[in-house]
């Protein structure tokens, strides 16, 4: 069994490296990696503050142009 094994063994010039180059495999590595080590708690309530925060900016982006047009048509 050790002589197939033996046999069949391929030195690392035989082995075709096949993987990609531009980059994306070493990207998902790290965003895999980043990922992991991710509160997922402060996460959600970061979350809910950014969309309560965002809801509250609309209102008063909608509201100031609200009024300039009411204050220019005077």
């Amino acid at each position: 069994m050790d002589v197939k094994l033996l046999k069949n063994k391929k030195t690392m010039s035989e082995i075709k490296h096949t993987g990609t180059t531009d980059g994306t495999g070493n990207m998902l590595l790290t965003a895999s990696i980043l990922f992991a080590n991710i509160d997922y708690s402060s996460l959600m309530d970061y979350a809910i503050k950014a969309l309560v925060g965002g809801a509250i900016w609309m209102a008063f982006k909608v509201g100031g142009e609200y009024f300039s047009d009411k204050i220019k048509k005077k």
